[in-house]
């Protein structure tokens, strides 16, 4: 399985970590069955992580982009998460056409180097967007005047290019892992054995870096968050939907790095450090191709988060929709044009006779 290592610090290199026949020899150990098991299990998962991610991902850009009243620093961190969602789940249909032909890489080398890269540039650049993304909703909460400045939206697209520049920059290393021609097939997504003792030096920098720090930080926001809305008495309308909105993008996030980032960051740490050579820890393989799937399944749950917790993203979805469809002018059937025109023409009649005999009886009282 595809196996390679992530970092995410400018001098560190990274690589997809599957366990894969690279590290031992396919014939070596006939009882391991993590190579079929990829086979069965990769194009499927990938495929729905395309459908949904892509129409979840893409369908959320159209709205961000509808013009409205303002801008706002959070849809700009939520435009950019989405958008290098987008980008990913472009490239699983790759991925799926190179397991249904039994890990072979028909598409070049260029395509292969790029495969790795945008998984990990999609992995670590969701990370660091939904912690931003947190700690701007507590600060916006907590110190709303004080720190008024700090969530501008130039200021929200500074930090997206800081991020986007430090995120594929530290990943370029990456782009040296090409495809290798293996007896008749074409291996993609695949590390040579002699590196792995480097990776383990690797995967402790990307570990703190690319996941602990982002992950303390949002735990520290949300028990921040928790802590001011129990110290607040009954506040206004407009703060008590500025904390649940607050809360609504802490939990989410942590849901999302929970599910999808704890396990694979704890999995790829483990098969490190048990890995020897020509040795088959099957349910170990299998585990980190499956926490792999949920790593890069976060696409798909992103757009939960624009929905539940993006500013105005339900104002602007219905405005969207409305656009798309135009409401067409009610029809009525002849009789009910007729009644309708009959009853107010009678209504008429009526209201004149009634003045009529207003206008006499005073006639009458004035004599």
């Amino acid at each position: 399985m595809e196996r390679k290592l992530v970092s995410l610090s400018p001098s560190i290199s990274a690589s997809e970590m599957e366990t894969n026949s690279t590290f031992s020899d396919h014939h070596s150990n006939r009882n391991c069955t993590a190579e079929d098991f990829k086979r069965e299990f990769y194009p499927i998962v990938y495929l729905v992580i395309f459908i949904w991610g892509a129409l979840g991902n893409g369908f959320s850009i159209y709205v961000f982009l509808q013009p409205y009243r303002k801008s706002t620093s959070v849809n700009i961190f939520m435009l950019n998460l989405a958008t290098s969602d987008l980008l990913f789940t472009a490239t699983l249909p790759f991925r799926v056409d190179y397991y249904l032909r039994g890990s072979n890489w028909i598409f070049g080398d260029l395509s292969c180097r790029i495969m790795s890269y945008s998984m990990y540039v999609n992995m670590y650049s969701s990370i660091y967007f939904l912690t931003v993304l947190s700690v701007v909703r507590f600060l916006a909460t907590v110190h709303p005047f004080r720190l008024l400045h700090a969530t501008s939206v130039r200021n929200a697209w500074i930090v997206c290019g800081i991020i986007w520049i430090f995120i594929m920059a530290s990943s370029t290393t990456l782009l040296n892992n090409g495809s290798e021609l293996k007896g008749n097939v074409t291996l993609c997504l695949e590390l040579n054995r002699n590196k792995a003792p480097k990776l383990k030096t690797m995967n402790y920098i990307a570990l703190v870096v690319g996941f602990l720090l982002p992950f303390c930080t949002l735990s520290i926001c949300y028990m921040l968050i928790i802590r001011a809305l129990l110290k607040a008495e009954v506040p206004e309308l407009g703060l008590r939907l500025s904390h649940r909105k607050a809360l609504t993008t802490i939990i989410i996030a942590l849901v999302i790095f929970l599910l999808c980032f704890l396990p694979y960051h704890i999995l790829r740490t483990l098969h490190l450090l048990q890995w020897k050579a020509d040795i088959c820890r099957d349910s170990l393989h299998k585990a980190v191709a499956i926490t792999l799937a949920l790593a890069a399944a976060n696409s798909c749950f992103n757009p939960l988060l624009y929905y539940f917790a993006g500013e105005n993203f339900k104002d602007r979805l219905k405005s969207a929709l409305r656009k798309d469809h135009p409401q067409e002018p009610k029809r009525s059937f002849p009789f009910c044009v007729w009644l309708k025109n009959e009853t107010r023409g009678t209504l008429q009649e009526s209201l004149l006779l009634q003045n009529k005999r207003v206008n006499q009886d005073k006639g009458k009282h004035d004599i």
